[in-house]
Formats: C-alpha cells, structure tokens, sequence
C-alpha cells in the first residue's frame, strides 16, 4: 500500500478488490470417497460409545435405584442392634431374632439356707413386645447412602420390652423351696445373757421366714430387667427381721442394770455375827432358758428379795421366842418374849434391799428394825435389865452387871386368872406422876375401882409398876391373898426411886 499527498493531504491507496486469474487444480476424486467414509466411520463409533456410557449410566442408576430401594426395608452392612448383626435384615428379622433370645430366658433365684433354683421364661410366658423402636431406627436410614456400610459400622442399643404373666410369676414364687413353711426359719431377737461373769448382748439371729410381697416384687423387679439371677439374702426387707436388734437402748440399760447387779455386796451386821448378799447370790435369782437367754420377771425376782429378807428373819428375829434365863437365885427359867427382842421390819428391808440391788450398792449396815434389843446372840437381854421374881416376889435392876435397885413387891392375885400377872419380856411403855388407875367401866359408866397413885409405869397394856401404900406389907405371900389385879406394887419410897431410874428400853423379866 501507497500513500500520496494531495493538497496537503496523505491519502492511502489500496489494492483492487477484483480477483486474479484462478487457477484450477483437479481433484482425485478416490481421495475424495476416502475422507468421508473415514469420518463417518468415527461418528458412528462416538455415537455407540456414548449409547453404551447412557446405557451404562442408566443401569447403573436402575441398580443404585434398586439397591436403595433395597435398603429402604433392610438395614445397612455393618449394622449392629443389640448385638445382633444386622447387616440386610429387616426389621422384623432383627425384632424375631430377638424374640428368639428370649425364649431361653432363664433366671436363677438365691435364698438365705436354700439352694438356687431356677424360674424359666416358659415358666411365665415371657415373651418379646416389639415397640416399634427397631423400624423406627430402620426409617431413619437414608436408603440411598448403602454404600456408607461398605465403609462404616453403626452400633445401637434400643429397649428390648417384655411382658411375662404376674399371675404365673406369683405361682412360681410360691413354689420356690424358700417360701415354704416348712422351710422357714423364724428371726431371733436379740437378748441378754451372762457369761464370763458378765452380762452382754447375743445379737439377733437373721432366719429365713420370707417376705413374700417384698421377694416377689424383687424377683419381678429382676426380670424387667432381664437379670439373669437374683439373691433374696441382699435385701433384709425380703425377709421378716427380728423385733429387738443388738442396738436396742432397752437392752444396753438392762446389761448395764444387770451388771450393776452383778457387783452387789450389801454384808448384815448381826452384832459379831455378819451375813453377806452378793452379786453371786443375786444372779441365781434370774431366770435364764436352755440358750441362757435372760428372761426378765420383776415380779419373781421381787419374790427372792422378799423371801430373802423373809430368811433372815427367820434366822436372826427374836421376839417371839423362848429364851434361857439364870436368875438371881441361880435358878434356870425360860421365859417367852413377845414384846421384847430383835424384829426385822421386813417390808421396810425388802423395799431398801431392792433399791440397794438396783443401784449396785456396796455397803454393810444392820436391816431395817421394827424392835430392837439390848445385845445380839443367844442373851439377847445384855447385862441391863429389870428382873421381877413372882414366885420370890422380889425385882432387881441391873445396869451393866450391877445392881442398881431392888425391892419387895406384890404382884397380881394368882388364884384369879384375870388378876394373875403373866410371865414374859416387856419394856416400859410410858411414865405418868400422879396418874390414876381405873378397872374395867361398867354398864352404869362407872369403872369397876379407881385408884389414885403418884407414880405409874406400866409395860404390858394395864399391867406396870406403882406405888401402893395401901399394902399393909410387900414380899412374902401377901400376893397369895391380897394381891394386885397383875401390877407390880412397890413401896411408896421404892416406886419414886424407880421412877427416877426406869428408861424405856431395859427389858423388864417376869417369871414364876
């Protein structure tokens, strides 16, 4: 191309548009026929290729189609329910297989002092209950991601339901060896004994009596879980448990009550005589059974205290008795005393003695007197006394061996057995000065004499020492024919002495 300037201006030239000559080359046409059937043999070959990769795709997705389908009803490969493989099973088939397992269910039932025994499923007709669990497990598989099972493993715990006959299981329960009468052994309490010179505690005694609600509903509480066994021993509620346990607080102060008891030493004086109550003694006052189990009985044992007491009585008591008595002339006498001597207050000691028993005391002491004497032993009268001979009509008074006063005197009239003066030990009663003395009152008011005297000491109901001035002598026989309605007269000067001397608790000695 060119370029020209006209008028200043560049202006580009161009080649003519019109062909040149064209030269014609001839054509082979075999060259011809070649190339158009090498192509149409490539697209025909295109063509089957891409049938065959639609027909393929096509049936691939037909077989992925199926397969999911497929699966839309079973469970994936490497599907695991309860330790079942589950792998292409339908939910029915995994739920049947389950209910197969039950079928075998067995559960084996422990007692206290019995062997094991076994309650089968068919036992109770025990069987599986399907809850829809599996299937719905199974609908939440998505059909269309098999091939994932090739590659994972899908583990699942779903509830397994069961239903059994309560009725048949309430049966079974009753059969069992343990909840037989004749099997069961009843709970002991717990209870005291004594043994190594103490007393403790036995502890109680499990037994085997049944409960039979609270077995069963053990029992049953274990198949809804499908145990495979269950031991009735590892629940004190199944069986009936004793009423008193080791731990009971009435047992523990009874033991401590007991073993207070047990340490009792109360010793009795008897003057140099002592007699001794101890725990030893006491023990054997106890019942105890062929187990050694202590029965408590106050009422029995209130009984030994009182008869205890009753003993010693028996044994140191002497008013009431007959003792040997040398006069002052040298005579031998036995005189009666039913007013004078030891006497034990025997319900007052009873009552002290089980007070002393319970608090465990240790002590020596006399018991408790309603009479008391001047000594202890055979003379019980010591050597202070007022002797009155009846047939020597004369009295002495010892103090302490000697001869403090002594007097003629008259006694009671004895030819009139109600003027008599009895024998026997007394001691004075009361003193009075000036006093008068009255006989029985008659049917007009009167009494039978009345006689002032000025000194009165009377010790044995009506009958006591006087003066009487009205005597024309004392001693002697005067007695015989002028004698007393049973007092003791005494000169005036006598009675005034004695009054002055006289104390309560000289044992006065009548005898004949």
């Amino acid at each position: 191309m060119r370029q020209k300037e006209v008028m200043g201006q560049s202006i580009r030239t161009s080649k003519s548009a019109r062909p040149g000559t064209i030269t014609y080359v001839p054509i082979d046409k075999s060259e011809f026929r070649s190339t158009v059937s090498s192509d149409k043999k490539k697209n025909k070959i295109m063509k089957i290729v891409v049938m065959l990769i639609v027909m393929i795709l096509v049936m691939s997705c037909c077989v992925y189609a199926g397969i999911s389908y497929y699966y839309s009803y079973h469970f994936f490969l490497g599907t695991t329910i309860n330790g079942i493989d589950s792998s292409n099973k339908t939910a029915y088939e995994v739920e049947q297989e389950i209910a197969g397992k039950k079928d075998n269910y067995v559960i084996q039932v422990s007692a206290r002092m019995q062997e094991p025994q076994t309650i089968t499923g068919k036992d109770i007709d025990y069987q599986y209950v399907s809850s829809g669990e599996i299937l719905q497990l199974l609908k939440t598989q998505k059909p269309w991601e098999w091939i994932r099972g090739f590659f994972e493993t899908k583990n699942y715990m779903v509830q397994e339901e069961t239903v059994f006959s309560r009725e048949k299981l309430e049966e079974q329960v009753s059969s069992l060896n343990c909840a037989k009468k004749e099997n069961q052994i009843a709970p002991e309490n717990a209870y005291v004994s004594f043994s190594n010179s103490e007393f403790t505690i036995v502890p109680e005694t499990e037994g085997s009596e049944l409960n039979a609600k609270e077995a069963y509903q053990m029992i049953s509480r274990a198949i809804d879980n499908e145990a495979a066994d269950v031991d009735l021993g590892s629940n004190p509620k199944a069986y009936k448990e004793a009423d008193v346990t080791r731990d009971s607080s009435e047992l523990q102060n009874m033991v401590n009550m007991y073993n207070s008891l047990a340490k009792v030493n109360i010793t009795y004086t008897f003057g140099d005589e002592t007699v001794t109550l101890d725990g030893n003694t006491i023990k054997n006052w106890l019942q105890f059974d062929e187990k050694g189990q202590l029965l408590p009985d106050d009422g029995a044992f209130r009984q030994h205290v009182v008869d205890y007491v009753a003993q010693l009585a028996a044994d140191h008591d002497t008013v009431g008795t007959e003792r040997q008595f040398e006069t002052t002339s040298g005579r031998i006498v036995y005189v009666y005393g039913s007013a004078y001597g030891w006497k034990i207050d025997q319900d007052k000691e009873a009552a002290q003695l089980m007070q002393e028993i319970q608090s465990g005391t240790q002590t020596t002491r006399e018991p408790v007197y309603s009479m008391r004497a001047n000594a202890h032993g055979i003379n019980d009268l010591g050597d202070t006394y007022i002797e009155v001979d009846l047939t020597e009509q004369y009295m002495w008074y010892y103090q302490n061996g000697n001869i403090i006063f002594q007097s003629e005197i008259v006694s009671g009239l004895p030819g009139d057995p109600d003027r008599k003066t009895p024998p026997g030990i007394f001691t004075l009663n009361s003193k009075s000065s000036p006093s008068v003395l009255r006989g029985e009152m008659t049917a007009n008011g009167t009494y039978s004499y009345e006689q002032p005297v000025t000194y009165w000491m009377p010790f044995n109901g009506g009958i006591g020492f006087h003066d009487a001035d009205w005597q024309p002598y004392f001693g002697g026989d005067r007695y015989l024919t002028g004698g007393s309605h049973g007092c003791i007269n005494l000169p005036p000067e006598n009675a005034g002495q004695l009054y002055s001397l006289i104390q309560y608790d000289v044992p006065i000695i009548c005898f004949y």
